[in-house]
């Protein structure tokens, strides 16, 4: 499974806008300067992300967008879901032997606990000290 530049700079908008949550609405222009990100391309995908209600935009001067739900309500499924659809490493497996469909339904699956499991504030809060499940290699 491919997550294209949606699902990526959408995740990207809800972070941020974690990082600023309870301080009012952050303009999708001041995301776009500190990411080096389009700005234009933000606008459409925070747009599903709103009609889906994770966002909630802000008119006027000091306008711009805030989460809808607290960071810790929203999952990265959420977002993955609304900016990529449903997640499926494969497509057609219906006409794959069965062991096969259940390696992907385990893939599937594997990835859907992980998306489901992290919500925007882990992500918002992530350093790298909060990462002490790491791989270690040996040799």
């Amino acid at each position: 499974m491919k997550i294209s530049t949606k699902g990526r700079y959408g995740l990207t908008i809800m972070i941020e806008l974690a990082k600023h949550y309870g301080d009012g609405p952050i303009p999708l222009r001041q995301i776009a300067a500190e990411k080096e990100l389009s700005e234009a391309y933000l606008e459409q995908l925070v747009s599903p992300l709103r009609i889906a209600g994770l966002v909630k935009s802000v008119r006027g001067a000091y306008g711009g967008y805030l989460l809808a739900l607290p960071p810790s309500k929203i999952s990265a499924a959420d977002v993955i879901k609304v900016l990529e659809g449903p997640i499926q490493p494969v497509e057609g497996i219906e006409n794959e032997e069965v062991p096969q469909q259940q390696l992907w339904m385990r893939i599937r699956d594997a990835v859907k606990n992980v998306l489901d499991t992290t919500s925007i504030e882990d992500l918002a809060n992530y350093t790298d000290e909060t990462d002490v499940d790491g791989y270690m290699f040996y040799i």
